[in-house]
């Protein structure tokens, strides 16, 4: 008897993922043959020796013994209060309280739980192009429709505020915005986030404002919270500490919602709903969030102009900008650079197959534009998170591949 075919479910036709793809495949056969893969694909912080503060290390251990139990399907009181207490701190941010916090096993999770409880199928969502593709991923996977509206590499990856104008209709319900950007490094502006904030205004839509690089920021940028210009519009900011207290594993992420409820009674009862189900956050991991919230931010010693982050960044800008062909607009927040191949240098038609060869050829991992629902395959994105001599040599390797490369 043949057994009945298993085949994956129709909801994930459309949803990609590869940060984690066909290539990270590939790495990791290299890897178990006992090659060294350097993996420039995910922003993952432990691999390349930062490791989490102490405060925040012995305060999980510390809470372990009582920490076995189930939380309020939020999050545990002190973890939110701690988050209230870091906005208090931002000059402008609208007010809120804990029971506007959720707590999430990462930010991944509240992504998801969002976009469940929002959308219908067929309903439509502003995602920026390039993007981080959880959220096309999961506003695909909840039935709606990303549609993505340009940054233009022109004028520092800047969102177009006409592309946005251009592609609202009708089904049009949120319009997300990831600043810092993950891949490219921008940090917009206060005039282009009012514009947005603007749009939004006009056309009654929900703000979904990414901030998990908020304070990975060189040399003079700015970071505004999407939420302290539109206090009379219904704002939900995702962050947590994965990047900036460098513990990624500990899946330990906080949504905060803001602006007027009324209108949108149905919509939050959907995300209390799905908290629900998912019973609570890892709970040791909550006990994370007030000793980082509270205590120093070691971060900061990292960006500045002689820390290690700003240094590696330094790197990797300068190594792209001297490959012939290859630019890069300088990054000026998070922990990725996005150069362009100029097409009438390099004639990519397919650029997963670039990443492959480069692979396989000099075994360092990278992600194909294309993979961030970039439109054309002339970009890459490069993890910046090694040390500035380990990204100098790779990048030396990548334009030394590049001279002899051809599809």
């Amino acid at each position: 008897m043949t057994p009945r075919i298993l085949d994956q479910s129709t909801k994930l036709k459309d949803v990609l993922y590869e940060i984690r793809g066909a290539a990270l495949v590939e790495a990791d056969r290299l890897e178990a043959d006992g090659h060294r893969i350097l993996k420039l694909n995910t922003g993952n912080p432990a691999i390349f020796g930062f490791e989490a503060p102490y405060q925040i290390v012995r305060d999980m251990i510390e809470a372990v013994p009582h920490a076995h139990g189930y939380s309020d399907s939020r999050g545990i009181m002190s973890a939110r209060r701690a988050v209230v207490s870091r906005y208090e701190e931002v000059p402008g941010f609208p007010k809120f309280d804990p029971d506007d916090v959720y707590l999430g096993n990462g930010v991944s999770e509240l992504i998801t739980m969002t976009m469940q409880a929002l959308l219908d199928t067929g309903d439509e969502v502003l995602i920026p192009a390039p993007d981080y593709p959880l959220w096309t991923a999961m506003t695909s996977l909840a039935g709606g429709t990303p549609v993505h509206y340009l940054c233009d590499n022109e004028d520092g990856w800047q969102p177009s505020l006409e592309d946005i104008r251009a592609k609202i209709t009708d089904r049009t319900k949120a319009i997300v915005v990831i600043n810092p950007n993950n891949p490219t490094g921008a940090v917009y502006s206060r005039e282009v986030l009012q514009g947005i904030v603007e749009i939004a205004r006009e056309h009654e839509l929900l703000l979904l404002s990414d901030e998990i690089y908020d304070r990975i920021l060189f040399d003079d940028a700015e970071h505004v919270p999407l939420a302290t210009l539109a206090p009379d519009l219904l704002c939900l900011t995702f962050n947590g500490l994965s990047k900036t207290y460098r513990v990624a594993g500990y899946r330990s992420g906080w949504m905060v919602i803001t602006g007027p409820k009324a209108h949108a009674a149905g919509f939050l009862q959907g995300i209390q709903l799905l908290a629900s189900t998912r019973l609570c956050p890892n709970v040791p991991a909550q006990h994370a969030v007030q000793a980082a919230l509270s205590g120093v931010q070691s971060i900061d010693a990292l960006i500045a102009p002689t820390g290690r982050l700003h240094e590696q960044r330094d790197a990797a800008w300068q190594g792209l900008e001297a490959i012939p062909g290859v630019s890069c607009h300088k990054p000026a927040g998070a922990l990725y650079a996005f150069p362009r191949l100029d097409p009438e240098v390099y004639e990519i038609r397919d650029d997963a197959k670039l990443v492959y060869d480069f692979l396989v050829a000099e075994h360092v991992l990278l992600v194909q534009g294309t993979g961030f629902n970039w439109p054309t395959p002339d970009h890459l994105r490069i993890v910046t998170l090694p040390e500035a001599r380990v990204l100098t040599e790779a990048i030396e390797r990548l334009g030394n591949f590049l001279a002899s490369y051809r599809q």
